[in-house]
């Protein structure tokens, strides 16, 4: 087996403890992760968890109505990040949406994010009527993309890193709070694309059998 780091639970040659970015966010996030997404090397959700003072990762397709209520507390307590049911676009947010940008912040004691594809949340969504049951919040204004090594389906779509910080920065009214961690993971995807340009590079540099 490969060695692996005791803090961030990665392979040595993939941690991540250089761009941990120790974050106290003031809103509690609960993320419920896909197990397809949760081995997944490009994977935002760890840096996020090993970098918020207060964030719950749970992984599963299946989650009991018991501890999905545990974890999702009193009922309006939880805020699930999600575009409304009105909401025609499978991302975060519509930008420059007037409808949406009108309204006032939600208030929530939790934030909630589904993580895994458009499909595999979608499916969580579906798998859970006390999920389906809670209010949803789309983000006003999406920030630009910086996950450039993971195709979105949708030009709105964010990695769950993004969108957490983006949403917790406007839910808290203090948005410039997250941005070292966002710089980190920036930074983060640079290197994952700097080394998936090596890989290639080396590829096409190695000779072919019969060459």
């Amino acid at each position: 087996m490969r060695p692996i780091c005791p803090r961030c639970q990665r392979p040595l040659p993939a941690c991540l403890c250089a761009w941990v970015r120790p974050t106290a966010n003031r809103l509690p996030l609960l993320v419920l992760q896909h197990p397809q997404e949760a081995g997944h090397a490009k994977g935002s959700v760890r840096l996020l968890q090993c970098s918020l003072a207060d964030c719950t990762v749970q992984v599963g397709e299946h989650f009991s109505a018991e501890a999905l209520g545990a974890w999702l507390g009193p009922a309006g307590s939880s805020l699930l990040l999600y575009p409304d049911k009105t909401d025609a676009l499978p991302a975060t947010g519509r930008p420059g949406a007037p409808a949406i940008a009108a309204r006032p912040l939600p208030t929530p004691d939790r934030l909630v994010l589904l993580d895994g594809t458009w499909r595999q949340a979608r499916g969580l969504l579906r798998a859970h009527p006390l999920l389906q049951a809670l209010p949803r919040w789309a983000l006003p204004d999406v920030p630009p993309p910086r996950y450039a090594i993971r195709r979105a389906h949708q030009p709105a779509q964010r990695s769950t890193l993004e969108a957490a910080c983006a949403a917790l920065g406007l839910l808290e009214d203090r948005p410039v709070h997250y941005a070292p961690l966002l710089d980190a993971f920036s930074a983060w995807v640079a290197q994952l694309a700097a080394r998936a340009e090596a890989g290639r590079g080396l590829s096409a540099a190695r000779p072919r059998a019969g060459s």
